[in-house]
């Protein structure tokens, strides 16, 4: 799971283009959206949606499921684990 977060965040930080920052800025369990957080809003979660689909082989249908998927790092690693085409 260590490997997956790590690689998560690299991808995130290019699909994202968080030019300067590293995997180590990123929080696991910080939320992705809002405050205290990486800040990013709903045009960063269609490029989200599209690193998943694109990466892992993992569409998302339900617009309510990312809210869930993309809280944070953390959770997005666990929904890959336990969704991603083998």
């Amino acid at each position: 799971m260590e490997e997956l977060i790590k690689n998560l965040k690299l991808q995130v930080i290019d699909a994202l283009n968080l030019e300067g920052m590293t995997p180590d800025d990123i929080d696991n369990d910080a939320p992705l959206f809002g405050d205290g957080g990486l800040g990013l809003d709903s045009i960063d979660v269609l490029e989200l949606i599209v690193l998943l689909e694109r990466n892992y082989g993992i569409k998302l249908s339900n617009p309510a499921q990312g809210k869930a998927v993309f809280a944070s790092i953390a959770t997005m690693a666990a929904y890959i684990a336990e969704n991603r085409k083998k």
